[in-house]
């Protein structure tokens, strides 16, 4: 049975695609996460990060945010180094950051994506995660967006993820400004 553990609402929180049922068994036994560097979010220097698990989960458990864990570093690698047995792999030699994670967190009910079923990364609070019921409760929005950027943009300089040139005040991509901003639609891609 799992555990509850108490998430700070000024927790900062990646919301990530865990594509299939072998990442999240990844995620749970071995402590690590994969995203491809090429398709990474900007700023990866966050507390926790929450799964949104996709179709190819069973029908009681896809669409929907169950899983979460604290996010204890990364670093940079190749699939490869990541899947030695798969050295043949198309993607074998692409880089990837590799998260590790602390024990994985099951939320006391799972966050239904509703209308939404597709999902890019996207951030947001451990206030947020906490009362959430449906994925559209996750955006932040107005004065409190603000907050979360200035927030990120401190991990990432702290982090030395990017310098200051490189990283505007709100380096944020469009389809997630959107989805910030309350956008209604039934597809983010």
């Amino acid at each position: 049975m799992t555990q509850f553990v108490e998430i700070p609402d000024t927790s900062l929180v990646l919301v990530a695609i865990i594509p299939n049922k072998r990442d999240l068994d990844i995620a749970r036994m071995l402590g690590w996460y994969r995203i491809p560097l090429k398709s990474a979010p900007k700023i990866i220097s966050v507390d926790y990060i929450a799964f949104y698990q996709t179709a190819a989960f069973n029908e009681r458990e896809r669409w929907q945010i169950r899983w979460m864990a604290p996010i204890q570093g990364h670093e940079l690698t190749t699939r490869l180094d990541l899947f030695r047995d798969e050295a043949d792999h198309p993607r074998a030699n692409e880089e990837y950051f590799k998260l590790q994670l602390g024990p994985l967190i099951e939320l006391p009910r799972p966050i239904q994506a509703g209308d939404w079923k597709r999902v890019t990364f996207f951030y947001t609070t451990g206030e947020r995660c906490k009362r959430a019921e449906k994925l559209n409760d996750l955006p932040v929005h107005d004065e409190e967006r603000q907050i979360l950027w200035r927030s990120l943009r401190e991990r990432a300089l702290r982090g030395h993820e990017y310098n200051a040139q490189e990283l505007p005040e709100f380096a944020i991509d469009p389809a997630i400004l959107a989805f910030l901003s309350g956008f209604q639609g039934t597809n983010l891609s």
